[in-house]
């Protein structure tokens, strides 16, 4: 086979395994599998550029990094929904088409994210652009084609252009969050939030590592393709597009009504957020009939659902110090139940946010949870406002008094003092907490009484407490079981690959990924110790931003004190390299269901993952095994059916060292 068959295959199985997992939600490969094909792609593209192709699935990856996003003119204007809020305008709307024309409906999920434009030539996505004024947009092609549920090469070599709607499902949305907390940044209010301001970003890779998603829900000049909308629907899954399952045809307004009842049930399930409903007339030929206004066309609207809305009192506003200093202030709410749950604090994010909502301590406020998830405050409820004084942001650190300082081109504020007592005790929670060294009993209470009595002021500290177990034992709360329990996993968190362990120690913009990407780059913290920025910044994924923020903390005497003590304790500063090919486990996948008495389920994810496996959330006729605690449910149960494999911790304890 020749080079440029060669690369024309893998491009293909490559775009298959993208629409079998991100569109079809029916996997063809494993992790690892799609990852050897992609990389030999890459490899080969790299070693051949005569062979390169926009429609490529490495275009994915991102890379392109602009100056400003180019305007783009639509080449027919992206008009906005009507809205109706009730079963009355509903009615009302339904009954002006009826007055017009007779005709069926369809009524869609409407996606809460933003709206995006994709023009494809010969089948070849050339373009896709921002709504903008509906007019003229803006020119988002690279960021588009790192979304791998959005084709970059059609079904059929088709000249078309769809529109969508381009989302954060709640899983990015809670990933990003976290990764965003880890490096002491802002968070974003809600997936939408989330999601427009990545794609606003001007470096490709940023948005490829954000895992957004879309949906498409329409054709530009439909009528040379299908007669009316429900049929454009499934014509958009034959090319290839991802299209939202939730879609009905309604002949009547209360079948309609009907519908939207149902998706209004249903959306409190969903893995991301809709806002409402969109109901539309079915046959193209009756829209020119029934017409447009200025803004929208008279043959479709939105029903916007009511956000479930609670009103409350803040009682005070208190301040957060995290790990890196930051201080985020926090609404101290009067209870409140909003979407099930009780509602006591709502974070206020910086200064700016609380003047631009004009938030005051004993303010009633109204307030929801964003995507579901979030408490945020909407607003003021300005006529219940009495004589309540404006806010000022505090000027020293609420813990050890050190002056706040706020960095240029930032909107938080900082403590500086590096040994102030909620950074040091922060750094140590961040540092034992499951998702970085994962040591099972040191958690934040215990940190917080370990550290006023003493025994522990720096992460070095944790792996000096088994010098006082007798002292230990004695504290209130304790005990020689717990004190043993605690020790042992001390001493067994020393086995954390390195990535895991940089991770740990709280660098500044260095969160879980990113780690990864280092640790897999440099292989030893004293090859880091060796190179230069540029070489940081050369890594492929790490911008400016983080390579500053290692090198600078790579140079820091304290902090090269604490690598030399944490190594000599027996903590990884290197990557063990494994020979995996001929693992039991490499190209396999696992489901984890049950509770697990020996291993965290991130630990046992770990350990799959390092000998080349891939772990998934559902079973399926693909899944390889399944790992069952106690209490194993409906996933256990359906594996049996399917004949698969369950592994118990015995056994999978064997096979990791087999």
């Amino acid at each position: 086979m020749d080079i440029k068959t060669k690369i024309i295959e893998l491009r293909q199985q490559i775009d298959a395994a993208n629409q079998a997992y991100h569109t079809l939600d029916q996997p063809l490969i494993s992790d690892a599998a799609y990852d050897a094909l992609m990389n030999e792609l890459i490899e080969l593209e790299t070693m051949y550029p005569e062979y390169d192709d926009p429609s490529s699935p490495t275009k994915k990856i991102g890379g392109q990094i602009l100056d400003k996003f180019e305007k783009v003119t639509h080449t027919t204007p992206m008009m906005s929904l009507s809205n109706v809020f009730n079963r009355e305008e509903l009615y009302k709307f339904v009954e002006r088409v009826e007055e017009v024309v007779t005709s069926d409906f369809v009524v869609e999920l409407k996606i809460d994210g933003l709206a995006v434009a994709l023009r494809y030539e010969e089948g070849i996505l050339i373009q896709a652009a921002t709504r903008g004024n509906g007019i003229i947009g803006e020119d988002i092609t690279n960021n588009v084609k790192t979304i791998k549920s959005i084709p970059l090469k059609l079904a059929k070599p088709i000249s078309i252009e769809v529109r969508g709607e381009i989302f954060m499902p709640h899983k990015s949305f809670h990933r990003l969050n976290q990764v965003r907390e880890n490096n002491n940044e802002s968070l974003f209010a809600n997936p939408r939030n989330a999601a427009a301001g990545t794609m606003r970003q001007l470096d490709s890779q940023i948005v490829a590592q954000r895992g957004l998603d879309v949906y498409i829900y329409a054709i530009v000049d439909p009528l040379q393709y299908v007669t009316n909308h429900y049929d454009a629907l499934n014509f958009l899954k034959s090319l290839g597009f991802k299209v939202n399952p939730y879609a009905t045809l309604a002949n009547n307004k209360e079948a309609i009504y009907a519908a939207i009842e149902t998706f209004d049930n249903l959306r409190k399930t969903l893995p991301y957020d809709t806002d409402g409903a969109v109901i539309k007339v079915n046959p193209y030929d009756k829209y020119d009939v029934i017409g447009y206004t200025a803004k929208s066309p008279k043959w479709a609207t939105a029903y916007k659902f009511q956000a479930e809305i609670a009103e409350t009192t803040i009682t005070s506003i208190t301040f957060q110090v995290g790990r890196t200093g930051v201080i985020t202030p926090v609404a101290e709410l009067e209870p409140v139940v909003v979407s099930g749950t009780t509602v006591s604090r709502a974070t206020l994010h910086n200064e700016d946010y609380i003047k631009l909502k004009d938030i005051r301590i004993n303010d009633q406020v109204r307030i929801h949870k964003a995507g579901e998830i979030i408490p945020e405050v909407i607003d003021v409820v300005m006529s219940q406002r009495i004589n309540q004084q404006p806010f000022e942001m505090i000027q020293s650190c609420p813990i050890c008094q050190t002056p706040l300082r706020r960095l240029e081109g930032e909107a938080d504020h900082y403590c500086m003092n590096e040994s102030c007592d909620a950074k040091m005790i922060g750094q140590m929670i961040h540092f034992a907490s499951r998702v970085a060294m994962d040591i099972d009993g040191l958690g934040e209470k215990v940190i917080e009484i370990l550290y006023e009595r003493g025994f522990i002021k720096t992460i070095t500290d944790i792996y000096k407490l088994s010098q006082y177990q007798e002292s230990l034992e004695t504290l209130p709360g304790f005990g020689p079981k717990k004190v043993e329990k605690l020790l042992l996993a001390i001493e067994q968190s020393k086995s954390q690959p390195f990535h895991k362990v940089l991770f740990g120690l709280g660098i500044k913009h260095i969160g879980a990924k990113v780690s990864k990407i280092i640790t897999q780059h440099f292989q030893s913290i004293e090859n880091m110790y060796q190179a230069s920025l540029e070489d940081i910044q050369n890594i492929h994924e790490i911008g400016p931003e983080i390579a500053n923020s290692l090198f600078s903390m790579l140079k820091k005497p304290d902090f090269v004190e604490m690598i030399r003590y944490l190594k000599s304790a027996g903590l990884n500063f290197e990557n063990v390299q494994k020979d995996i090919k001929s693992h039991a486990f490499n190209g396999k996948t696992f489901v984890l269901t049950g509770k697990l008495e020996n291993y965290s389920r991130d630990q046992a994810s770990d350990i799959i993952e390092s000998l080349g496996g891939k772990v998934t959330s559902s079973v399926s006729k693909l899944t390889d095994y399944v790992l069952a605690g106690s209490d194993a449910g409906s996933k256990l149960k359906k594996a049996e059916a399917l004949g698969i494999q369950i592994l118990d911790e015995a056994t999978f304890k064997d096979m990791t060292h087999a």
